[in-house]
């Protein structure tokens, strides 16, 4: 029985900064950012969008009635909770209108998490075939303003289904995943903006796919050339540059232009969006299959990274229907309004934070369907934005 991702969907939200103007603003030559960095736009989130309502965007825009009544869980992955308590997988739950017998779930893991649930639901769907599971990678990227991690901020969700007979990409059998004690990027509970050691966790990033890859590669005997595509967590573009060259090295052979290739295609929606934590391997999937030189068959390696530390090398393979499987990425980031610098930074201190008291926010300049109204009781309001 053929396992793996039947539909996929990316939300973001309505506004963006282009990051030319960012480095203008803070005194940085362009290039810094959009060549060294790897980025051009990136995502501004107004108070009024948070995880819940990405994922619940993300999800919306794939679920048709049948696949309603056939989700039998709902897992949301992120390092941007809301809550040390309740799932935000329960708001995504309610806002959709999904049946009240469905498992919800929250996993974290800084950026691997998604990966994960996409195995777990592997497993629910190995167990109950006729059951579909919801997997929604959804986070807030922030390291706080006019700091070394600015540029590689971002916000944004993408929804999978997973189901048999799947039509975007079926999982393989084997995986390998590799986990240390290591501290190169983590938020602390009293902290709204994350803490890390970029160089150190460049590294490790790496390593961790160098050791991954190989572990892979010893267990089944395939090799670069087995692989039309490899796919990264993008953190930043760069990042995935950095991790494929390390393993191509000197070589320019048919493998090594098309890897380097498909590289390209899968960058090209997380360069306009920024950083999405756990979603950003997915993006950059939706990226490669809609931007990419793919065709059925075809064999993709993924590689999954979580700070903290744990990786995953995994595969799929693309199957005849993924193009009509896929919601229009480029069509949505095409809707986007630009900012300035001076409206992207009082957004960015707007947000609910840590914050205990009472708030209700203005809604009148969000077009999105699904809006965080405020905070009542210490209790987060969430509703649809019917206009």
């Amino acid at each position: 029985m053929k396992i793996g991702i039947d539909k996929m969907a990316f939300a973001t939200t309505n506004n963006y900064i282009d990051l030319r103007e960012l480095a203008k603003v803070r005194g940085d030559e362009p290039d810094k950012y959009t060549i060294g960095i790897g980025q051009d736009q990136q995502a501004v989130v107004p108070p009024t969008q948070d995880i819940v309502t990405l994922g619940a965007a993300a999800a919306d825009k794939l679920l048709t009635s049948e696949d309603r009544q056939r989700i039998s869980t709902v897992i949301l992955a992120t390092e941007s909770g809301i809550d040390n308590s309740k799932a935000s997988a329960i708001y995504v739950k309610h806002l959709l209108g999904l049946s009240d017998f469905v498992r919800t779930v929250e996993l974290k893991e800084a950026c691997y998490s998604a990966t994960a649930g996409i195995q777990f639901a592997r497993g629910i769907v190995a167990l109950n075939p006729q059951e579909t599971v919801l997997v929604i990678a959804a986070d807030i990227a922030r390291y706080g303003l006019s700091t070394p991690g600015e540029v590689t901020q971002g916000a944004g969700a993408v929804a999978m289904l997973i189901s048999q007979d799947p039509h975007v990409l079926a999982l393989g059998q084997t995986s390998v995943s590799l986990t240390k004690d290591i501290m190169d990027f983590w938020r602390p509970l009293y902290a709204t903006e994350a803490m890390v050691d970029g160089k150190y966790s460049t590294n490790v990033y790496i390593d961790f796919f160098k050791q991954t890859l190989t572990r892979y590669q010893q267990l089944t005997g395939r090799r670069l050339d087995d692989f039309t595509a490899i796919l990264f967590h993008l953190p930043f573009t760069k990042m995935g540059k950095k991790a494929l060259e390390a393993v191509l090295g000197e070589r320019n052979d048919a493998t090594a232009q098309r890897l380097r290739q498909a590289l390209t295609a899968s960058q090209v929606y997380s360069r306009q969006v920024g950083n999405l934590y756990t979603g950003s391997l997915y993006l950059g999937l939706m990226s490669y299959l809609q931007n990419g030189a793919v065709k059925a068959g075809d064999r993709l390696g993924l590689f999954s990274y979580g700070s903290g530390a744990e990786g995953e090398f995994y595969t799929g393979v693309v199957q005849p229907a993924f193009a009509a499987n896929l919601s229009n990425v480029q069509s949505d980031l095409k809707k986007r309004q630009q900012v300035s610098i001076e409206d992207y930074e009082i957004a960015f201190n707007d947000q609910l934070g840590m914050n205990s008291a009472d708030i209700q926010f203005d809604l009148s300049n969000d077009p999105a369907k699904f809006v965080l109204a405020g905070q009542k009781n210490h209790q987060r309001i969430y509703q649809r934005n019917d206009k």
